[in-house]
């Protein structure tokens, strides 16, 4: 960048030269050797403007291509960090506004980085070696030159403290734009199910109105900046032209240097200008910077505790645990404990809210306990290999969800190889109860579900689910509430097949039917976030308690 701000400025001083060459030779000299002197200058102004372009080219092409490699960098540091944090982060935070900060606030950062820089570099360059040049033809002129520029410091300084504060306010109004439009696609179906597309219209432009007023506040700051440049800019060629003229008239200077003071003069022009432009810059991606930052620098409770391989044999056991949800407080286990040994089943049923699905969590480590503690083949889950953990355990969850993707790809998704899976993936659909759907469709297992899945239903979903879980052939199978979409016969279909993929597993089957989970070697029967009842199917009938009640409840709606 100096070298070719170093050639731009040089091509000024053979301006300057042919303009004196003219003044002194003009009707003294034929006119065919001032032609042939004039065309020597052109060509030398010429061959350094084309050295200062060429050494241009590489500047830009070095910063450019380093700030998208740093945008690189950043936006896989981004999403590493957001793979890292636990469920609590993403509780808190909507995707529209992680979606925002990495994707547009990194590249505001990487316009710092690239353009900002860039152009900061120019302008310094082209200042000092302009400053430089004018103080070597006259120094009391440069003075005059420079005067504007105390009042361009404090203009900057002024209006980017706005820029910055503007800037943030529209990266947050941003934020909610794409968070209402990425729930509004999300729920298009309880939208248009319900008739409230004006509604979200209504409120998709309200947010933009918001963004829109913002941005038109900024907008209307960094206008002040270049008029308020060409001013400056403007003052300074009036001192050259009054106070040069005087000096050439005394003979202290030569017309040429006039001529030079006024182009170094209108050469600085766009790089001053520009400082509008790049403050922004700075200001825009300080203000991402920061946003940014506010997570990376964010500690996920959950981490991995040890790189030592664990080997799940499947034996866990509940100590005591109790557990309230961090963000809304809601109390989820109350002293709770339990023994499942190897190989055996054990099934937890209970009402909504009684904690069921919280115990899944919390064998799969989503959260820590508040008290308590979990014992995996008699070592406290938070000591061992949460990879190891998550890598051999099948987990159902209760809330479905499906890449938009194929249906085979849906299903292998939880396999670590690369080799070709084509028959396991047709095993699991049919262990799961799907593959005759699945043979339905066009397409077949190439069959694209769309985002969440949305072109099934949600027996589908949930079967697919299921196959997805049992394909990797886990130590430890946890079903949360699976089958609540499928009907009985569905249900009896699929739980005789995963009664001959159990065999030797560890599984956890929860659900809110008895049918469910009459078959296992162990029921809990949850109430208030407690154990009301616990024992085998028979058992629990024989206490004629809140597990017999619900079995007859349920044979009744059958029933009927």
């Amino acid at each position: 960048m100096g070298i070719s701000n170093y050639f731009a400025v040089d091509s000024f001083t053979y301006a300057q030269k042919a303009a004196d060459y003219i003044k002194e030779n003009i009707g003294k000299t034929s006119n065919d050797i001032i032609i042939k002197e004039l065309s020597y200058y052109a060509l030398l102004i010429l061959l350094v403007a084309v050295l200062s372009g060429v050494f241009l080219f590489l500047t830009r092409q070095t910063i450019i291509v380093m700030s998208r490699l740093i945008e690189y960098d950043l936006k896989n540091e981004v999403f590493a960090k957001y793979q890292e944090l636990d469920l609590a982060f993403y509780k808190r935070h909507n995707t529209g506004d992680m979606m925002n900060r990495i994707s547009e606030d990194v590249s505001r950062v990487r316009m710092y980085i690239g353009p900002a820089v860039m152009y900061i570099l120019n302008t310094g360059f082209r200042v000092l070696f302009s400053i430089v040049a004018m103080i070597a033809i006259n120094p009391e002129l440069t003075v005059y030159v420079l005067l504007p520029l105390p009042i361009l410091v404090v203009s900057i300084y002024i209006v980017s403290q706005k820029i910055n504060q503007k800037s943030t306010e529209i990266q947050e109004q941003l934020s909610d734009i794409t968070t209402h439009t990425q729930e509004a696609f999300s729920g298009i179906r309880v939208l248009k199910a319900y008739g409230r597309e004006d509604y979200s219209t209504s409120k998709f432009a309200q947010e933009s109105d918001a963004y829109r007023t913002r941005t038109i506040g900024l907008v209307k700051v960094e206008s002040l900046f270049q008029p308020l440049m060409l001013l400056l800019i403007g003052l300074s060629t009036i001192f050259i032209v009054y106070i040069g003229g005087k000096l050439v008239i005394n003979g202290e200077i030569s017309f040429g240097n006039i001529i030079k003071f006024v182009l170094l003069v209108n050469s600085l022009t766009w790089p001053i200008t520009s400082l509008g432009w790049v403050t922004s810059l700075v200001q825009r991606a300080a203000a991402s910077q920061t946003r940014i930052n506010q997570f990376l620098k964010t500690r996920p409770d959950i981490i991995n505790p040890t790189l030592q391989h664990t080997v799940i044999e499947g034996d866990i056991e509940f100590k005591n645990v109790s557990f309230t949800y961090p963000d809304s407080g809601i109390k989820a286990l109350d002293n709770v404990s339990f023994k499942v040994k190897k190989g055996s089943s054990l099934a937890i049923i209970g009402a909504t809210g009684a904690g069921k699905s919280t115990i899944a969590n919390l064998m799969c480590r989503l959260y820590n306990v508040d008290s308590g503690e979990i014992l995996l083949d008699g070592k406290n889950i938070t000591e061992l290999n949460l990879n190891d953990i998550r890598q051999q355990t099948g987990y159902v969850p209760q809330e479905v969800f499906l890449f938009s993707d194929t249906i085979a790809n849906n299903i292998r998704f939880g396999l670590h190889t690369d080799k070709n899976t084509s028959q396991l993936v047709e095993q699991a659909a049919r262990n799961a109860a799907v593959y005759s759907n699945i043979m339905e469709f066009p397409a077949k297992f190439e069959t694209i579900v769309g985002e969440r899945g949305i072109t099934l239903s949600g027996g589908q979903k949930q079967r697919i689910s299921i196959a997805r879980a049992i394909i990797k052939e886990p130590k430890l199978l946890i079903f949360d509430d699976c089958l609540s979409a499928v009907d009985t016969e569905t249900e009896e279909e699929i739980l005789n097949n995963l009664k001959k993929l159990m065999k030797g597993r560890t599984s956890v089957i929860i659900s809110h039917r008895v049918s469910s989970v009459k078959s296992a070697d162990h029921i809990l029967v949850l109430e208030a976030c407690r154990i009301a009842e616990q024992g085998s199917h028979q058992e629990l009938l024989a206490q004629n308690g809140i597990y017999a009640e619900l079995n007859r409840l349920q044979q009744l709606a059958n029933a009927l």
